[in-house]
């Protein structure tokens, strides 16, 4: 058996246990359900395997670009940050390597702040958040176990550090994205990168 990959912030990439469509023999179907990619990057082996369901990618990815770039509501960087704890959780290394490096990127306090409050979060500490991004953790990882852990105690912490009704559904709908897309991913394949 080979190392357990640790979480990181560098590149992870991932291999898949099914095969993936061959772009020269797809089908019309298959090749239309590729034509949206998530966050207009290249189309990867992940999006290959999905495209065996093209009519469920056809959705998928609009879906995802949505939720984890909408203009208003919950800023990207808190998406990313509810993300990566969602990914952590769910032991998601390669989902939980990508959300690191954006939430790093994104978030306006300085680098190593960020970059800090990722190697906490990785090693399973407290991240030593303020109050608004404390309530989002908590309900990212309530959320993320178990649906019925996250209380109207979580909602309540919530609006109480600032956070109005759109941000709260951007956060539910980010943190629901991610809690099927870690479960497929890890069910389709695995991580290759870094190891232990």
């Amino acid at each position: 058996m080979a190392d357990p990959i640790a979480f990181t912030t560098d590149v992870v990439e991932w291999a898949p246990w099914i095969e993936p469509i061959d772009l020269a023999t797809a089908t019309s179907e298959q090749r239309a359900s590729l034509t949206e990619t998530v966050s207009n990057t290249k189309i990867t082996a992940y999006s290959l395997v999905l495209a065996h369901d093209p009519a469920a990618l056809g959705e998928r990815t609009p879906l995802f670009n949505k939720i984890m770039y909408a203009p208003r509501g919950l800023p990207r960087a808190e998406r990313e940050l509810a993300t990566l704890v969602e990914s952590v959780l769910n032991g998601c290394v390669f989902c939980a390597s990508v959300h690191a490096r954006r939430f790093v990127e994104l978030d306006q306090t300085p680098e190593t702040m960020a970059s800090e409050v990722v190697a906490r979060i990785y090693a399973g500490e407290d991240p030593g958040l303020g109050s608004r991004r404390a309530a989002l953790v908590d309900y990212a990882l309530a959320l993320s176990h178990t649906p019925s852990r996250a209380t109207a105690e979580h909602l309540t912490a919530l609006r109480e550090a600032g956070l109005g009704d759109l941000e709260i559904l951007d956060l539910t709908h980010a943190v629901a994205m991610f809690a099927w897309a870690n479960r497929l991913m890890l069910t389709l394949g695995e991580p290759t990168g870094p190891v232990t």
